[in-house]
């Protein structure tokens, strides 16, 4: 039997992540944890979350977890969610914190004054609701899911990578942004499948069967 981690380090809603992947994960056991030993015997790890980056990095170093995430991210199917992503970066502008490392580059808040649709109408800031992602390139997440397809994103900062390749997909809110992060056993994705409907639980059905 296949065995899910949900990291819960004290940040967000995670029950509605949970519920999403024991909807498509058959025999798997899917549970939400804050143990790292529970973390590190998992076949497969998920890493979501909401709130401010600051709080959620320190809510994780005070539960001990930030080794395990990082030890999870070398080796195992590996699915950032939101603030799950965006912890996975150098840095954030969101209260000046330094994130994992584990991919280059930064986390940025989105620029006022390029919050302009294509009408001349202020673009309010968090991004909330409905966008479409744009695949770059195939990738075994985005099985069944037709690019352009729509997800449901709540975020006012979104990462910049240091090295474009790992840029899974990208949306465009004002200015283009990158929504998903992909390498070897990474993904990673600013949207929130567990809310985003039939393509969300698509997303979450090819996590569980990916084998990278």
């Amino acid at each position: 039997m296949t065995d899910v981690a949900v990291i819960d380090y004290g940040m967000g809603n995670l029950r509605s992540v949970e519920k999403a992947i024991e909807h498509v994960a058959g025999s798997a056991k899917v549970r939400v944890t804050d143990d790292p030993d529970v973390v590190m015997r998992a076949d497969r790890v998920v890493f979501p979350g909401q709130g401010a980056m600051p709080d959620c990095m320190a809510e994780m170093e005070a539960r001990g977890l930030h080794q395990a995430v990082v030890a999870a991210a070398a080796q195992k199917p590996f699915l950032g969610i939101c603030i799950g992503q965006q912890m996975l970066f150098d840095h954030s502008q969101e209260g000046d914190v330094t994130g994992l490392g584990i991919f280059a580059g930064q986390v940025r808040r989105f620029p006022d004054d390029k919050m302009i649709d294509a009408a001349g109408l202020r673009l309010k800031v968090p991004h909330m609701g409905w966008n479409e992602v744009w695949h770059h390139g195939e990738h075994p997440l985005w099985r069944d899911i037709p690019d352009g397809d729509r997800f449901y994103f709540v975020h006012s900062y979104y990462v910049d990578p240091e090295d474009p390749a790992v840029t899974a997909a990208h949306t465009d809110y004002g200015l283009r942004f990158t929504s998903a992060v992909a390498r070897d056993n990474i993904f990673a994705v600013q949207f929130h499948p567990e809310k985003s409907a039939r393509a969300g639980l698509q997303l979450l059905t090819n996590f569980m069967h990916w084998n990278p």
